[in-house]
């Protein structure tokens, strides 16, 4: 349906729609370039010490996509056979296209935690006993921020250190899929340093609310981002002149991180007018960070339906996750008015 459409006017898909601003466009075009493969592009470097500073780790590297960083992170801490513990709602275990299985043959040990945060409690009771050798070995707890299909929640600092303080005492690396970690440092006011303090290995992401068209950093000890080099390598991660794109990471953090509350402020607002909006209702109540889940009422129509209409009559897209589920994410691109649109759009296809 949507190859018959034009491109939507107000896209609240994903923060992944977000387009390189002017500047960011004027840095990427000014931009000094090297050998990257060759660890010899300045901006690239320039990029990746940015990252070790903000979250107080040795080494960064800077990747194609968040999904290679999550790939390369299994692929350094766990052998094939191994066992990594994380929630049943998890990015890694629902769309990054079963890549611990198939790149690195992991196992993987599944938490009912609420809303894609789990406990250091439940973590130790899945912990496979060592002195068993007919089961997996549990050698990672891998962890997401913010917690995508959770609504967007926000792994408390406490949490995390909970849950790394059971992972250190059994030995068990911690892997953050930090893929909106900047958004919780935004709403929280706790520093990203903190946050990945605990943790092994994290990554943050480039192209979702700091407005970059592609790439991702992933962080953690020298030795670490000495093995992940690898195996970027090896899963045909290694570019060329990648300053040309590490240069919008750069821009991106000097200029994007806290305007990021604006995108809080909007789905906060797109929320309370779904609330107040008959036929429709909220998933988990209003937003933590910048995604909203919604559902509209079976008795009206489905959510496909509500899709169509929405952006066929009215220019606005939103993101189907179910028969009757939404998801609408709050980016860059999306500013106070065009939350006042879609929420009157929303309405007057909810009328008719």
């Amino acid at each position: 349906m949507s190859s018959t459409l034009p491109p939507p006017r107000i896209d609240l898909y994903s923060d992944t729609k977000s387009k390189p601003s002017p500047g960011m466009r004027k840095a990427i075009a000014n931009a000094e370039v090297g050998d990257e493969q060759r660890d010899e592009d300045p901006t690239v470097r320039k990029l990746q010490q940015m990252t070790c500073e903000l979250l107080g780790k040795e080494a960064s590297l800077f990747l194609p996509s968040g999904t290679m960083g999550n790939a390369i992170a299994y692929r350094v801490w766990v052998e094939p056979g191994q066992e990594v513990i994380l929630d049943k709602t998890c990015h890694v275990l629902h769309s990054e296209a079963g890549g611990p299985a198939a790149l690195s043959g992991v196992m993987t040990r599944i938490l009912d935690g609420t809303d894609g945060v789990f406990t250091g409690a439940q973590v130790e009771a899945a912990i496979r006993p060592l002195g068993r050798y007919n089961v997996p070995q549990s050698v990672m707890v891998s962890i997401e921020q913010t917690a995508n299909a959770g609504g967007g929640a926000i792994w408390p600092l406490e949490s995390i250190e909970d849950v790394g303080a059971v992972a250190e005492a059994h030995h068990l690396a911690l892997h953050m899929d930090g893929a909106r970690l900047l958004n919780a440092v935004v709403a929280t006011n706790v520093s990203a340093e903190s946050y990945a303090a605990p943790c092994d290995s994290l990554w943050i992401d480039l192209s979702k609310g700091l407005g970059c068209p592609v790439g991702a950093v992933l962080a953690g000890s020298a030795d670490f981002i000495h093995n992940a080099r690898r195996f970027k390598h090896q899963f045909g991660g290694a570019m060329r002149q990648a300053g040309i794109i590490a240069a919008a990471g750069v821009y991106a953090l000097e200029n994007n991180v806290e305007r990021m509350a604006e995108d809080h402020a909007n789905a906060r607002k797109l929320a309370e007018g779904i609330a107040n909006t008959e036929g429709l209702s909220l998933e988990f109540g209003l937003p933590q960070t910048n995604m909203v889940y919604f559902n509209v009422s079976e008795d009206r129509m489905t959510a496909q339906e509500l899709h169509e209409k929405l952006w066929a009559d009215h220019g606005i897209r939103v993101g189907v996750s179910g028969a009757q589920r939404f998801r609408a994410v709050t980016h860059i691109d999306i500013s106070a008015a065009d939350v006042d649109e879609a929420l009157s759009s929303l309405n007057a296809v909810m009328m008719n």
